[in-house]
């Protein structure tokens, strides 16, 4: 048996390629919507892709499964709590799916992070064809966490009642495999899944048993207080993705057909004041020298996706502007998150607007140093903190004001206008993109500035002015 995973840091995600070496029959298990490398891979190693495996209805990206199905006419399997608009063929309880004579995979239903979750058993007959040689276990067991249970609200499901069923898939099935069955998560640290998730991405049934704080001895009441407490707020696009995940929908291709349409400055100016988003991705300190007015900086050399689902709105057309040559990587990246509406990108990249004057907008900045030093002076500016919650809890800048990245656009109202705004983050990245929303929610960009470096500089060059934990690094 060969048994691959492929992980994507962008999206702290990880499929699975499965092949049974005789038969040459494989599986993609949770697959990101940019499937070549699959089709790749199994080439090279004379396979054929018949089957694709869902674990759930994945919130945080867009599942390739409709595009395996399309170039291969691979079948797509979902637990037996799943329903879609798709063709898909039910995997109940302990129902078998056979690869070959060395691979079989046994589907174990474990409601818990959705009503539809359901983990996979790997066997490989060439070790042992009786004991579970690894499970995929999706969003349901991570290392070091378990999935969140509060992301079906809108569906009618409450958190207490999902923890409550979590607790029961993991102590009457996944705990029961043997302890030196291999677990393969779908997520690793980073994704916003789970708050407490490792970046080992592969270990086993034994090791969580000892080290996952959600598998100690507890009682059900206790596991579902402990897994209900202070999850970190959902990125706006996830009930919007879990619902893609669902439904047709066009594939990758035919979105990147369309997204990929060269615009020139006329044409994008005019789509941004009919509406449309102009999504900057270029490097933050080329973003900070000169933009667009307007637009809203991401970086792609960063989280671009999961950011870009959190702050942009979903319903309105994208532009993106991007250094020449990154034109189909932004587009991609965008997609894997289901952001489809994109119009085209700027010819020439950010030298077609230079030209014309329109790249007028900056943002102005201050090294740490110098912002703790304006804490101390006469008119001190207000700091502003866009981490997560959890970040801000460990470590924060004394008497600073917190509102986190993807709640900056509704909340801009509550800042003052007639105050400077010192916005910081941990390292740099959402501090610039929170300052590009500021500028177009009518902040007077001279009054916003961008803290370089983050609390991590700031925590590294020993300034005075934090409250809590050491920035972690």
């Amino acid at each position: 048996m060969i048994l691959e995973q492929h992980y994507l840091g962008c999206l702290a995600q990880a499929s699975y390629l499965i092949v049974d070496e005789t038969s040459k029959v494989a599986l993609v298990a949770d697959p990101r919507r940019d499937v070549d490398l699959y089709l790749e891979r199994a080439e090279d190693l004379g396979a054929r892709i018949e089957h694709v495996l869902l674990t759930h209805f994945h919130a945080d990206f867009l599942a390739g499964h409709l595009e395996l199905a399309e170039r291969t006419g691979a079948t797509i399997h979902l637990g037996a709590g799943g329903q879609a608009e798709y063709a898909f063929e039910a995997l109940a309880d302990g129902q078998e799916l056979v690869l070959g004579p060395e691979v079989r995979i046994v589907a174990l239903e474990t409601p818990g992070h959705t009503p539809e979750s359901v983990c996979y058993v790997v066997y490989d007959a060439s070790v042992d064809a009786e004991v579970p040689h690894a499970v995929l276990t999706g969003d349901t067991l991570f290392i070091g966490d378990v999935g969140r249970p509060d992301l079906m609200a809108s569906v009618g499901f409450t958190a207490d009642e999902l923890a409550g069923c979590m607790y029961d898939s993991l102590h009457e099935k996944l705990l029961s495999l043997p302890d030196e069955t291999l677990v393969y998560p779908a997520h690793g640290a980073g994704s916003a899944c789970g708050k407490n998730l490792s970046t080992d991405t592969v270990s086993t049934i034994g090791q969580q048993k000892a080290l996952n704080y959600a598998l100690q001895p507890m009682s059900k009441e206790e596991f579902v207080a402990q897994l209900t407490a202070e999850q970190p707020p959902a990125p706006a696009y996830f009930p919007v993705t879990a619902g893609l995940n669902k439904r047709e929908h066009s594939t990758l291709d035919a979105v990147l057909a369309e997204a990929l349409r060269p615009m020139d400055p006329d044409a994008l100016l005019a789509a941004q004041r009919d509406g449309a988003q102009v999504l900057d991705v270029r490097d933050k300190d080329d973003v900070a020298a000169a933009h667009l007015a307007g637009s809203i900086a991401i970086g792609l050399d960063g989280d671009l996706a999961s950011w870009a689902g959190s702050v942009l709105d979903l319903e309105a057309p994208i532009v993106i502007v991007a250094d020449p040559g990154r034109e189909l990587e932004a587009a991609t990246r965008l997609g894997r998150v289901g952001l489809d509406r994109v119009l085209g990108y700027l010819r020439g990249g950010p030298a077609a607007l230079a030209e014309r004057g329109e790249l007028g907008a900056r943002v102005a900045r201050v090294d740490v140093a110098t912002a703790a030093a304006e804490l101390g002076g006469d008119d001190p500016p207000l700091v502003l903190d866009v981490r997560a919650p959890g970040e801000v809890a460990r470590a924060r800048v004394e008497d600073s004001r917190a509102i986190p990245l993807g709640q900056l656009a509704g909340r801009a109202h509550e800042l003052p206008r007639e105050r400077r705004v010192f916005v910081h983050c941990k390292t740099g990245y959402r501090s610039l993109t929170a300052c590009t929303l500021l500028q177009r929610a009518g902040l007077d960009p001279e009054r916003v500035v961008d803290v370089e470096g983050g609390l991590d500089a700031w925590s590294e060059a020993g300034l005075p002015g934090l409250v809590g934990e050491a920035c972690p690094t």
